[in-house]
């Protein structure tokens, strides 16, 4: 038996709750392992408290990130006492996830977790934070470089905006942090913001070309935001997006794009090929700041999860919210 975050869904409606769970249970896959640190997304939100229907089988152990030791493993590259970290793959959504102090996974999915990063640090980057590497990673293929203009990033009190702003900011950007909470432009400018704006002034619907203010986008917002800062951009500029925060559509139009040659660049997290999680896991190891990771995160006990994931889904969540599972997984006994 193990602890897990365990969501149910029957005749008796939705319920979620730390749970004893058989570990017969788990699914079929070839890694056992324990973990360390799990962490909450903006899907385990969603999914923890039902508020959309990210969960597609039941019961479910949420989570779709996990950091921490293999136990057993019958895969090539992976062997007992191996350090790991896990990103999306439908985890937590179609097969058990990573909220919980064990896990059956496949070693496909997984990255070696880098020597100088913790599992409490890989959570407190987590899947939100992997997606901000990805959008980086995204920009600079697009020749996009420190010095060549403000960079715009929305939703910036949120995981994926906290750990872009931090890593913009790192890397030589000067970053224009978009939020809706006022009270918290002191915390982006100690991430690196060099200036922080209102969300309003990006959030409802607006000209389809306006004044050119940014020479990059890191969007985790959607909907109006998303389309007003297309409209923002200047000639040549990109705009990473790769959330939905305000919504899922895209009230805009094609003058961005056939007026500035402007780049929409589309960021997917849950199924990136491996390699592409190396490299964005390897510049994570390299380019984040150990101290911001700090500013970042609060870490909670798995008994919290499911109030944090309610805080997070209301708005009272600033940066990343950390789970501490396993002590021994991270001290790798």
């Amino acid at each position: 038996m193990f602890r897990a975050v365990l969501l149910e869904k029957d005749d008796a409606g939705f319920r979620a709750g730390v749970r004893e769970v058989d570990e017969a249970g788990l699914p079929e896959g070839d890694i056992l392992v324990r973990i360390a640190h799990s962490t909450l997304n903006f899907k385990d939100g969603l999914a923890i408290t039902n508020r959309s229907p990210v969960v597609r089988s039941w019961p479910m152990v949420a989570g779709i990130d996990g950091a921490g030791m293999v136990l057993a493993s019958s895969h090539a590259d992976w062997k007992a006492g191996d350090r790991f970290v896990h990103n999306g793959w439908g985890v937590g959504e179609t097969r058990w996830g990573c909220l919980a102090e064990r896990a059956r996974l496949k070693g496909d999915w997984l990255v070696r977790l880098p020597a100088t990063l913790t599992t409490r640090q890989a959570m407190a980057i987590g899947t939100a934070g992997y997606a901000a590497m990805l959008c980086v990673l995204a920009l600079e293929r697009h020749g996009i470089r420190a010095g060549d203009g403000n960079v715009l990033v929305t939703g910036a009190t949120g995981g994926v905006g906290s750990v872009a702003v931090a890593l913009l900011s790192r890397l030589g950007h000067r970053v224009t942090a978009a939020t809706g909470k006022g009270d918290q432009a002191e915390y982006l400018k100690r991430l690196g913001a060099a200036e922080v704006i209102d969300r309003a002034e990006l959030a409802a619907p607006g000209k389809p070309l306006q004044k050119e203010r940014w020479s990059a986008v890191i969007d985790a917002v959607g909907s109006h935001t998303l389309v007003n800062a297309l409209a923002q951009t200047r000639y040549g500029g990109v705009v990473a997006a790769c959330g939905l925060a305000q919504g899922p559509d895209l009230p805009g139009t094609v003058m961005p794009f056939i007026l500035r040659g402007v780049t929409l660049a589309g960021i997917d997290s849950v199924m990136a090929p491996i390699a592409k999680r190396r490299e964005a896991w390897d510049r994570l190891a390299r380019d984040i700041d150990p101290g911001a990771l700090e500013l970042i995160t609060e870490e909670v006990p798995l008994d919290r999860a499911i109030e944090k994931a309610e805080a997070l889904m209301a708005g009272r969540v600033r940066g990343r919210i950390v789970v501490s599972i396993s002590a021994s997984a991270e001290a790798g006994a």
